[in-house]
């Protein structure tokens, strides 16, 4: 691996990028280190107050510009882009797995989704739509258009370090928004890649600095965006109390927020379910990315009859799961990011213990040749009841608990009593149990699917949840009307006034 294109290989490198311009932060400085192996990628300089308000004041002037850029020719820079990505799938991939501690493959397709949602932000630079409507007035033509917000504010985090950031920057920048980016302080080096990699696009097009702009920082930068006035829009990926705080701040100056918060996702296996599908979802949607997905299956809920036998059948694919190095493409599960991660795994199988639950396959921390970095865990099955209070909130880590129920309503109420609301599975070829599950009656979350498990979104729909996982929409569909504000317009092309609802008003 060879990242010395993004990475110095001695030095503090430069956490402030205004386009093609990098500067050296003069706040605190983030060692970043991989959990692969323990070993130090580098040190990143972070912004101080005064340099955030110089890269905020940047955004704003750049944004007078880029606005009025017609929305096609905003297209046409982000699938250069788009290109530009393709160019370093490989490389950034690789920096993704080593820097986060995700499967190459899940790497890989990491940079895949930003090529892919490129693609759909330029068709969509031509289908930003509004709507015609009749007048009740003679003479009247009524519509609705749209308009780009201004800065939009982006807070990542480290499990897609750099997906989540193009889901939002390049539907922004095709809406006509600058974007200003607060990567995770865990994985910086793959946001700096990023901004790396756009640089050459923005500068053969001779693109205004401030247009996308990136700040590494802790905390305090996000809550300077949170607070901040001159940002009509904060999109905030993170945990549940992180994003109840931004939305608090946000809220009180009547700004907009995006967020993508807490998964607690279930999948719910009935008697008509195709067990061979319905296992390999359930494995991959529990240790996938080490459990570290938003989209993670952490509850798997299991019809009373079929219960042992998929019990069974899990224990045997836990069984043959390779646990190691995530470059290296034999191995299915990778580390957690860091020793905190780990801490919280281990005590939420302690809490679990505690509550009563049995562990069909047990948990650890992994140690000696490989586990270097004491990053690696075991995933683990636990049986367990939907009460526990364990169950009900969201681990970050491959914890999958068993649940067994009576009939598809208890299933459906089971997967609905937590507090969080992103993702959902039912495993059936029975249509009624399909319908029902998607129906007003069925799953409460923001994404159900039938056969397929919780994890693994495709750019193309709108990404987000309920509830406590905030109910935003990122991606597809129709997300693009959260980065734009709506006008509604009314024409006068007659030679008189008439007033709306037939009031008279004469003089």
């Amino acid at each position: 691996m060879n990242f010395s294109t993004w990475i110095p290989a001695s030095g503090v490198a430069p956490g402030i990028c205004t386009g093609t311009t990098w500067l050296q932060g003069t706040g605190p400085t983030f060692d970043s280190y991989s959990p692969v192996d323990g070993k130090k990628l580098g040190e990143v300089s972070s912004a101080s107050r005064n340099e955030y308000d110089a890269v905020l004041k940047k955004a704003q002037q750049a944004f007078v510009n880029w606005r009025m850029l017609p929305a096609p020719q905003r297209g046409e820079i982000v699938r250069q882009m788009g290109e530009a990505f393709r160019k370093n799938k490989t490389a950034l991939g690789e920096l993704v797995s080593y820097e986060m501690g995700k499967s190459l493959q899940e790497g890989l397709g990491e940079v895949q989704e930003m090529i892919d949602i490129c693609d759909f932000a330029v068709g969509l630079s031509r289908q930003l739509y509004g709507l015609t409507m009749h007048s009740e007035r003679p003479g009247h033509r009524m519509y609705e258009q749209y308009h780009p917000l201004g800065v939009v504010g982006i807070i990542s985090a480290f499990n897609f370090p750099t997906a989540v950031w193009s889901w939002n920057a390049m539907i922004a920048l095709v809406c006509g928004d600058v974007c200003v980016w607060k990567p995770s302080e865990k994985t910086p080096f793959c946001a700096l890649a990023c901004h790396h990699i756009i640089a050459s696009v923005l500068r053969d097009n001779k693109v205004d600095e401030g247009v996308c702009s990136l700040v590494i920082g802790g905390r305090e930068v996000g809550e300077w965006l949170a607070l901040d006035t001159r940002v009509p829009l904060v999109s905030a990926t993170g945990s549940t109390a992180m994003g109840k705080k931004v939305a608090a701040v946000v809220g009180q100056r009547l700004g907009k927020t995006l967020l993508e918060l807490g998964g607690n996702n279930a999948i719910i296996i009935t008697p008509h379910a195709d067990l061979d599908i319905a296992i390999r979802g359930a494995v991959f949607g529990a240790v996938g990315t080490a459990g570290q997905r938003c989209t993670t299956t952490r509850r798997l809920i299991v019809h009373e009859s079929l219960y042992e036998t998929v019990k069974q059948k899990l224990k045997a694919a836990y069984g043959q799961l390779r646990i190691g190095n995530p470059l290296d493409q034999e191995n299915h599960v990778g580390p957690l990011i860091d020793s905190d991660a780990v801490k919280r795994y281990s005590a939420a199988i302690e809490a679990c213990k505690k509550e009563g639950g049995q562990f069909v396959v047990e948990g650890e921390v992994l140690s000696g040749i490989g586990y270097e970095s004491g990053c690696y865990v075991r995933p683990c099955i636990a049986e367990a009841k939907p009460h526990y209070q364990i169950v009900q909130e969201e681990t970050f880590a491959p914890i999958l608990y068993l649940l067994s129920y009576k009939d598809i309503d208890q299933a459906i109420a089971i997967q609905n009593e937590v507090p969080q609301g992103l993702s959902s599975a039912i495993m059936t070829l029975n249509l009624r149990e399909a319908e029902q599950f998607l129906s007003a009656r069925g799953s409460d979350c923001g994404i159900a699917n039938v056969n397929i498990g919780t994890s693994g979104a495709e750019i193309g729909g709108a990404f987000g949840g309920e509830k406590e996982t905030g109910g935003g929409r990122e991606s597809g569909s129709d997300a693009w009307k959260a980065y734009m504000r709506r006008q509604t317009n009314t024409i006068n092309f007659s030679q008189s006034l008439p007033l709306a609802q037939g009031i008279k008003f004469d003089i």
